[in-house]
């Protein structure tokens, strides 16, 4: 089975492109704090390419910006390839199943559109008037 959960911060915009064939496709990156500290006292922080494509593409372009948290359902595509000076390289990356936004409106990052087009929160609703209760006793009908 090949499946990935990770939850971190996108490390730049994401950016959507399309194929030659018009499918859409969005490609970011997070960045995955592990969690345990280094012997420094230090946590490490893995750094993951993630693709995601058609519509889920397209509303993570449209919603998530740069230090946005989001957590990423996928499965792990490893990549081979050789660089410009010939040597043969590994790429691991992500193909996104399911994205979900996790950074909370109002957060340092609210002025970045995150949510702009995200209906507003009930608790940020405003409240409304609860009717007031009013006492019943009527426990003469019951037998015991």
């Amino acid at each position: 089975m090949n499946k990935v959960f990770l939850i971190g911060n996108l490390t730049r915009d994401p950016e959507l492109t399309e194929t030659s064939s018009g499918v859409s496709i969005c490609r970011f990156a997070i960045a995955v704090n592990r969690n345990y500290a280094g012997s420094d006292g230090e946590r490490k922080t893995d750094f993951f390419n993630v693709t995601a494509w058609r519509g889920l593409g397209e509303t993570v372009s449209r919603y998530a910006k740069k230090g946005n948290k989001v957590a990423v359902v996928g499965t792990i595509e490893l990549r081979n390839y050789e660089d410009s000076t010939g040597a043969k390289r590994t790429a691991v990356d992500i193909i996104a199943q399911d994205v979900e936004f996790l950074s909370p409106k109002g957060s340092a990052n609210e002025n970045s559109g995150y949510e702009s087009d995200f209906p507003a929160q009930a608790s940020q609703a405003p409240a409304k008037r609860k009717p007031a209760l009013q006492s019943f006793d009527d426990d003469s009908d019951i037998p015991f």
